[in-house]
């Protein structure tokens, strides 16, 4: 067990020091400008917004799509997601995102809490398909559209639905800076609904925007079945059981399926110890 308490938190530093080395232009915050830092060119793991004061590099996701926005193919991004996909996998999500960090700091926050059942899961299994949709839709193929109609696009998921972009950049930034706070419209009124709503969500429902919405996600769980890293399963251990899954706070099946975010929770649910995390 002391070995399990041990994997949490440390699991819990690396997500904290991630989301810190993510935001590292501590001086941007307090006089609401946007970091000019050079690796910008480069992108972090996680979702963590171009725009945040702090941030130092890029999101993969606002890359891929102001790529494709501007009628280009995204050549790096897509390079780099492979590369972070086949070694990571959505373990991305449990260890090196600071999205899913905050969701899982106000899942603590005492509540009545969504419990995984029979009756919910029937509910929740194919609402994680709805990531897919918005990364179809709003990453790629309507930026793509408008891009060939007006001669340029939009990161439309990101301007229209990122909560990351609301709370990361636009909320600190609009705090900080009195001529933005009068530019901002209904887009921004609209974008803030969202990540309230989401805000509340993750009081009672564990990581429901990783869980839903995230087309980072989406993109790393293709990767999940042959990422280098991660859960390993020992089939001459394993008695199928099926505890790990019935534990697990995200809508698996089984083991490292698309929904599996390799966070190593499982492993102290196994009683033959035919579940490792490698990391």
């Amino acid at each position: 067990m002391d070995k399990i308490k041990t994997q949490t938190l440390r699991r819990k530093c690396i997500q904290f020091l991630a989301m810190l080395i993510y935001n590292a232009d501590i001086k941007r915050w307090g006089i609401g400008t946007i970091s000019r830092s050079q690796l910008k060119q480069v992108c972090v793991p996680g979702l963590n917004c171009y725009s945040c004061p702090g941030a130092i590099a890029s999101c993969p996701l606002g890359a891929l799509q102001n790529t494709i926005a501007n009628g280009r193919f995204p050549f790096f991004v897509t390079g780099f997601l492979l590369l972070t996909g086949t070694l990571l996998g959505r373990m991305v999500c449990a260890f090196l995102c600071p999205v899913g960090l905050v969701q899982e700091l106000l899942h603590y926050i005492p509540s009545p809490k969504l419990k995984k059942t029979k009756k919910t899961f029937a509910i929740t299994r194919p609402l994680t398909y709805i990531k897919y949709v918005l990364l179809v839709v709003f990453c790629i193929t309507l930026p793509l559209l408008l891009f060939f109609k007006d001669g340029i696009g939009s990161p439309l998921f990101c301007s229209l639905f990122c909560p990351a972009g609301t709370l990361e950049a636009g909320v600190p930034l609009l705090l900080s800076n009195e001529t933005l706070r009068s530019a901002a419209g209904f887009l921004f009124k609209w974008k803030l609904g969202i990540a309230l709503l989401l805000v509340l969500a993750s009081i009672g429902i564990y990581r429901p925007f990783c869980r839903f919405f995230c087309p980072l996600g989406a993109i790393y769980s293709f990767f999940n079945k042959t990422a280098l890293f991660g859960i390993k399963l020992d089939e001459k251990k394993c008695t199928h059981c099926n505890s790990c899954v019935q534990h697990c706070k995200m809508d698996t099946l089984h083991v490292n399926d698309h929904e599996c975010i390799r966070c190593g929770e499982c492993i102290k649910h196994c009683h033959v110890g035919a579940l490792n995390q490698y990391l």
